[in-house]
């Protein structure tokens, strides 16, 4: 009876790769701080506070024991509201703003509403996961790494 069930999956020699490549790197990372947003876009647009935490190790300066300890997270927002009602949005890379229009030096995007944030975000975030943005991260990243005198 075991041997039925297990005829009927598909078996290949494919391996699990032991790291990604930096491509794939920067597109999680972006699209982790994506998620950030949208949970602050979200969260202001129901009246919470948006409270993300972390874990930080903390050294007692008497004793010399390391604890963990949850702090609080900073997150910047990358959107606001302009003067005649709508919200403006720049995404960025680390410190830098992606220049997504396609190297029309236009690097923020103008959202009617905020309602319509969430759903731009969700958009740029599956542009990031289908490769769309590469190159820009990529230079992005090369910026960062320029100015750490890397």
């Amino acid at each position: 009876m075991a041997t039925n069930t297990l005829a009927s999956l598909k078996f290949t020699t494919a391996k699990k790769p032991t790291q990604l490549s930096p491509v794939h790197i920067r597109r999680n990372k972006l699209a982790e701080r994506i998620d950030e947003q949208i949970a602050l876009a979200t969260a202001l647009a129901e009246g919470r506070i948006y409270a993300p935490s972390k874990t930080k190790v903390v050294t007692d300066a008497d004793s010399g024991e390391k604890s963990s300890v949850q702090t609080a997270k900073r997150v910047k927002t990358w959107f606001w509201n302009t003067a005649d009602g709508k919200v403006s949005l720049t995404i960025k890379y680390g410190s830098k703003i992606l220049d997504l229009s396609g190297g029309k030096n236009r690097p923020t995007i103008e959202v009617a509403s905020a309602s319509e944030l969430v759903k731009t975000l969700e958009l740029v975030k599956a542009a990031a996961g289908a490769g769309e943005l590469d190159d820009v991260i990529t230079a992005a990243s090369d910026k960062l790494r320029k100015a750490f005198g890397k």
